[in-house]
């Protein structure tokens, strides 16, 4: 058999295990079908790529049916130029209502870091938008790698300027500087919708709200509408993907995508969903989820079977039991749930980054009762409480105290001695993560992280004394967000044991911009950073810098941590300066109104880790990737509470750049800023 030969049939064996179509060059690439005409009312969710490597990339569309029949005939062509005079590789297939009328291709048999075109041609030649994609580069391409990570797009409550924004900078670059591809972390749509109709004037909390998701069956809690079944996910596909701009990125660039909880269930873990506060058995609806995944993002993740249709495992619904040392339910019909599809990944993109991505959602415990703590009249855990709870049964190598102190007065029985840790990538996939790490060999190791590492927490013994009793005499630093303790102590242990250099954490889910370093602990025990770490502000899911402006009330009497009233009447976050400099720092400035003395006030011991903290960003996080320097730029934009009439999606708020060098084994990363373009307030 001659080389083309054995191309043909390794690809296909691939393009069978990721349950794709192959498209591929030789004689059938020039067997041509004739194109009328573009019809994109017929691809009403226009076209996509994913998951480039070097030689291959996933094609994605969906062709709506016609009334009345069973399948349509789709031909893939790919070509090296926009105008499709030079065909290099061609696939077909049926779709069918079994994939919900998608279908996925490798289109195999490319060389490395090159663009193509590519677009889909139906049985009577009407033909889709022209998508436009790109390979990766070779492994041993030295040259900068760029991309951007991005997450948390709620359209019906805000626009996708960001995506405008990411398209018109991009254009206006050489080639050379263009994006490679975008790296999606996750909520890429919101299952918790709100019905216009049921809100007062259609708004809520200051948004107005659209109507692009109706469930045709789904259940309404509380005020929102949830969903029930596979065609409830399907139809907030079909609707998010009517966004034009968010349709425009999909059709530009290859997108790497990993999911959050959205895409399953907000408050959920493993197969488990939390519904009015109880936790209700959902092995259907994780598959049924994970189905709908699987038809609308071009990735290269596995499922049982070959072939393009995803065949769920047959599953009932039943509670977790048989917990493990992580806290993954051994009960059979969970774990086939979590496990119908796998998308955790790593792959190489250039000489100069190794990417790791995870599943941070499917394995996570259920870790133990918060329920009947004592009252805390402040919006954090003391640090010493939190630890103990978090780490439970494996707190102190196994030790837990029967009883928790805080202070110098507060005690109670510890209710987590025999619950398992609070964590989220269960032993199997915490074993494939490190072997991956201890395997990587680009100077960047990037973990592809939906909600990232970094604690955010706060110093409320420094509060006036007028606010005394609200924190327990003695019991030090308050933690907002810091758990999963036993997990990120395991991974950061092993990168500085075995020296391992260039870890870098990019990740989403908090609604807003960070930049700083992962460290075990923070003073006054040892602050020991083991990498950087950089989270992106939402494409349009509000933040907590907005939320607080709507909601918190004028007389609370710590309003001043969250919120800056000034002379004018107008706002301004101080959320993330409480969070970065401390209580005092956030007083000073409602006293003063100015920074400058605010940040004079601050507490150097409370937040090392941290260069920088802005609740009330959106946009997007540019990398560059060279052989000796990371950058992670932060592209914020104003509120997207509308689509921009403009096509550069409107204003920026700024752009702030952070660099760091490779750094040598036993020495600490450096983070350098630099304030690019705007002005970023409060943020550092």
């Amino acid at each position: 058999m001659d080389k083309l030969g054995l191309s043909r049939r390794a690809f296909a064996a691939q393009a069978a295990a990721l349950g794709a179509a192959l498209a591929f060059g030789g004689a059938s690439a020039q067997a041509r079908p004739v194109a009328r005409g573009e019809r994109r009312d017929l691809f009403p969710q226009g076209v996509a790529s994913g998951d480039p490597r070097p030689d291959s990339v996933i094609l994605w569309t969906r062709r709506a049916p016609d009334a009345g029949v069973a399948s349509h005939r789709l031909t893939v062509e790919v070509a090296s130029d926009p105008k499709f005079g030079k065909l290099v590789a061609r696939g077909d297939v049926a779709v069918t209502a079994a994939t919900d009328w998608t279908c996925r291709f490798l289109a195999a048999g490319l060389k490395p870091g090159r663009e193509y075109w590519y677009r889909f041609i139906d049985e009577a030649g009407n033909a889709s938008r022209v998508g436009r994609t790109l390979t990766a580069p070779a492994d041993d391409d030295d040259r900068p790698a760029r991309f951007v990570f991005v997450s948390c797009q709620d359209v019906t409550q805000g626009a996708c300027n960001a995506y405008r924004r990411m398209l018109y900078e991009d254009a206006r670059r050489p080639r050379a500087e263009q994006l490679g591809f975008v790296l999606h972390l996750g909520d890429f749509f919101y299952e918790l919708v709100w019905y216009p109709e049921e809100r007062p004037g259609g708004v809520e909390r200051g948004r107005r709200l659209r109507d692009i998701v109706r469930y045709p069956h789904g259940e309404k809690v509380g005020a929102f509408h949830i969903p029930t079944d596979l065609d409830d996910y399907r139809t907030a596909y079909r609707g998010y993907l009517l966004d034009p701009d968010l349709q425009d990125a999909r059709a530009q660039w290859p997108f790497v995508p990993v999911w959050d909880n959205h895409e399953f269930s907000w408050q959920s873990f493993q197969s488990q969903q939390i519904v009015g506060g109880k936790v209700r058995p959902a092995q259907t609806l994780k598959v049924a989820a994970s189905q709908a995944w699987y038809e609308y993002q071009p990735a290269r993740v596995r499922k049982a079977g070959s072939g393009d249709v995803f065949v769920p495992p047959s599953v009932e619904n039943k509670p977790l039991t048989d917990l493990d040392a992580r806290g993954v339910g051994q009960e059979p019909n969970n774990l086939a749930a979590i496990k119908a599809l796998q998308i955790q990944r790593a792959f190489r993109y250039g000489k100069n980054i190794d990417m790791i991505l995870t599943d941070n959602r499917s394995f996570g415990s259920p870790g133990g009762d918060y329920s009947g703590l004592p009252e805390i009249k402040f919006n954090a855990i003391p640090e010493h409480m939190l630890e103990v709870l978090d780490q439970a049964q494996a707190y102190n190598g196994g030790n837990p105290p029967a009883v928790i102190r805080v202070g110098d007065g507060l005690e109670f029985p510890n209710p987590h001695t025999k619950a398992p840790p609070e964590a989220y990538l269960g032993l199997e996939q915490m074993a494939w993560f490190k072997d991956r790490l201890r395997a990587a060999k680009a100077p960047w190791k990037i973990w592809g992280h939906s909600f990232g590492t970094l604690t955010g927490r706060t110093d409320p013994q420094n509060l006036p004394a007028a606010f005394a009793d609200r924190w327990p005499k003695g019991a030090g630093y308050g933690v907002i967000n810091g758990a999963y303790g036993v997990e990120h102590g395991e991974i950061f242990d092993m990168v500085r044991a075995e020296g391992i250099t260039g870890l870098a954490i990019v990740a989403g889910d908090r609604h807003s911009f960070w930049a700083g370093y992962p460290s075990k602990t923070l003073p006054p025990r040892a602050f020991d950073p083991v990498g950087v770490e950089f989270i992106t502000g939402s494409i349009s899911a509000q933040g907590a810098a907005e939320v607080y402006e709507l909601t918190l009330p004028k007389d609370r009497p710590l309003r001043p941590l969250y919120i800056y009233d000034k002379p004018d009447g107008s706002m301004q976050s101080t959320y993330d300066m409480t969070l970065m400099h401390g209580v005092r720092s956030s007083f000073v400035l409602k006293e003063t109104g100015d920074p400058a003395k605010a940040r004079a006030a601050r507490n150097p011991e409370l937040a090392p880790h941290l260069r920088f903290v802005d609740h009330g960003g959106h946009g997007y996080t540019m990398v560059r990737a060279s052989p000796h320097e990371l950058e992670a730029e932060f592209v914020c934009i104003p509120r997207p509470l509308e689509r921009s009439e403009t096509d550069d999606g409107g204003p920026l708020i700024y752009r702030v750049a952070h660099r760091v060098s490779l750094w040598k084994p036993g020495e600490p990363p450096l983070l350098r800023q630099e304030i690019l373009e705007g002005d970023p307030g409060l943020a550092i």
